[in-house]
């Protein structure tokens, strides 16, 4: 009833913040937020993370933050990411009515003063030693932090926060030139701690780790080194001989070598991820991670160069566990590795191979017969594997949902319809400049893969029209991308206007032989369409995207440089029609100063100058 509050008459403030609690979504929170003073107070009670970008006065703005969240357990600081202020100059009706010497306006006073000395100032942007002496006072309780690229925080800090913040479980480094009294620190007070990043934290050595890992040794069950050179074999040794309950570790540097990885093989039996890049690694410390490891799930190299076949033979006889191999330009692992694998690891989930030369055919061919719980396939840069190897994945991995495909020359439509016929659970299939796949091997999935929801086909000459009248009657897509594709017209993107109406991604870029026409269908057919791509269509005009989003009030983005026959009015039409919009990206020239007024930030240009 008009004029009855029903809501907050009824309900306690305990379920009011047990409904936050349960929203996942910022927008959604913030839109609560707003409804009424009482609702705003419990939203910032129940909140308990922060998300915090580049400012001007970082320092002050913690301070502020926590005094209006209260119980905030994590907090993320990434300095990488620029946050652009609101504008602080009121707009003329509130100039006219407010007191220049009301609270609100001495308060506005101050920001304009501290943005402007700001300016002058290029390290007011960046969080110092005294915003973390104001986050450890203001957030005592928090559990996870993450300070990524704050190139001003040092040691001082960070015993300051370490000193208080005695609940930490996770902390991100990530670029911070933080020393070893700072990380020696932590591990004297924060003896809960679980993860730690130090990628490319160039002050530490070896002994700030080894004084962490001592202190947080009955807790600590994550660790990531990268390009840090002074971290050497001693840190690892270190870890092997206290962390014994290490799960993850992330290791890439050039001064890691096998006595170093032995001794973590040889002191974390628990270990169950391991991504590598060291070009120091050789076979020696595989065996020892074969032998030991016995829990070992995931497993990525990088970049080895004195890494074989024997260090993959030895890791297929002992890694029995294994889920996800990941190997990324090993050029001395031949198909005889990727067997032993194979043969050893049969509960494999995840494969990728990249770059990989001298894995061929037999190698994947190896993993269709003897991994039938292969659930992700990726092939990158694969010239010498053939149709048959993805024949024997068709018939051997049935639970196969997701195939990525790049470079692969010598896979075309007869491996393409084996895998349609066995993997009829294929979810994503995501395949670029693989020009012997065409229209047969694409109609053959749109007829037996009706699970399918993401297709990218870039740069696939081969495949056209036909393909996509085959996918639009037999799959709903939610994501498709065939950008480059030249054979695909009007008739294919009508088709997937018609078939998937719950369409929310459209890549059709570079598209030569698209007409306005299909944006018509598309807005008639596909209205739940956030992100769209249309560079390089030299024939859509300002008129197929009125037409369009008449219906789709929920873009997001839409991409059209390089399009002629878009214009100044098209651009204004896509911004002013579709409420939701957050990215154009379009050339200047084509952008009016009204609608620079109208919707300035959501605009983006590929090139000043034209």
């Amino acid at each position: 009833m008009r004029g009855h509050d029903r809501i907050n008459n009824c309900l306690p403030e305990e379920l009011l913040l047990e409904i936050f609690r349960r929203l996942e979504s910022k927008p959604n929170r913030d839109a609560c937020s707003l409804v009424c003073k009482r609702w705003l107070s419990l939203e910032r009670y129940s909140r308990t993370t922060l998300r915090i970008g580049a400012s001007f006065s970082p320092d002050d703005f913690i301070s502020l933050l926590s005094r209006r969240f209260l119980h905030i357990t994590s907090i993320h600081v990434d300095e990488r990411l620029s946050v652009s202020l609101p504008s602080l100059s009121p707009s003329p009706k509130r100039k006219r009515g407010r007191d220049s010497s009301s609270p609100s306006s001495s308060k506005r006073k101050k920001l304009i003063g501290n943005k402007h000395s700001g300016a002058e100032n290029v390290e007011s942007c960046s969080l110092t030693d005294a915003g973390l002496t104001a986050l450890a006072d203001g957030f005592p309780k928090v559990e996870n932090l993450s300070l990524i690229w704050c190139p001003n925080v040092s040691s001082v800090g960070l015993c300051s926060l370490a000193e208080k913040c005695i609940s930490l479980k996770s902390l991100d480094l990530q670029g911070c030139y933080v020393g070893d009294q700072g990380l020696a620190a932590v591990g004297k007070f924060c003896k809960q701690l679980e993860e730690l990043n130090l990628r490319f934290c160039e002050g530490l050595t070896d002994v700030g780790v080894i004084d962490l890992v001592v202190g947080c040794a009955k807790s600590l069950k994550s660790i990531g080194v990268a390009a840090s050179a002074k971290i050497t074999d001693l840190s690892l040794e270190a870890v092997g001989s206290h962390c014994k309950l290490l799960e993850v570790l992330y290791l890439d540097s050039e001064y890691i070598h096998d006595k170093g990885l032995i001794a973590v093989a040889q002191g974390c039996n628990h270990l169950k991820n391991l991504k590598l890049q060291c070009v120091g690694v050789t076979d020696k410390a595989f065996a020892a991670v074969g032998d030991l490891c016995t829990s070992l799930e995931r497993l990525a190299l990088y970049s080895f160069q004195n890494f074989t076949d024997k260090g993959m033979r030895d890791i297929g006889k002992g890694s029995k566990k294994l889920k996800d191999l990941t190997l990324s330009d090993c050029y001395f692992v031949s198909c005889k590795g990727l067997e032993a694998i194979a043969h050893g690891c049969k509960e494999l989930e995840r494969v990728e191979i990249n770059g990989c030369h001298n894995i061929g055919t037999r190698g994947i061919e190896a993993i269709g017969n003897f991994c039938p719980r292969l659930k992700e396939l990726a092939l990158l840069y694969c010239q010498r594997i053939g149709n048959s190897a993805l024949q024997e994945i068709g018939k051997g991995c049935k639970s196969l949902e997701m195939l990525h495909l790049v470079d692969c020359s010598g896979i075309g439509d007869s491996a393409m319809c084996s895998i349609a016929k066995g993997c009829r659970n294929l979810k994503k299939l995501h395949i670029r400049r693989c020009y012997e796949i065409g229209n047969k091997g694409i109609i053959a999935i749109g007829k037996h893969c009706k699970s399918l929801t993401e297709l990218s086909l870039r740069f696939c000459d081969k495949v056209g029209n036909k393909a996509l009248i085959a996918i639009g009657k037999g799959c709903s897509l939610q994501q498709l991308n065939v950008s480059g594709c030249n054979q695909i017209s009007d008739a294919g993107i009508s088709a997937i206007a018609r078939g998937c109406p719950q369409l929310t991604h459209l890549d059709i870029s570079v598209l030569q032989n698209i007409g306005d026409m299909p944006l018509a269908e598309l807005g008639e057919g596909c209205p739940m369409l956030k992100d769209l791509v249309l560079s390089h269509c030299h024939h859509i005009t300002d008129t197929g995207l009125n037409h369009l989003v008449q219906k789709c009030k929920l873009l997001e983005t839409c991409h059209m440089v390089y399009c002629p026959g878009i214009t100044s009015a098209g651009v204004a039409t896509v911004v002013s029609s579709c409420p939701h919009i957050k990215k154009v990206l379009i050339e200047k020239w084509k952008v009016t100063e009204r609608t620079t007024r109208r919707a300035g930030s959501v605009i983006s240009y590929l090139c000043m100058d034209l």
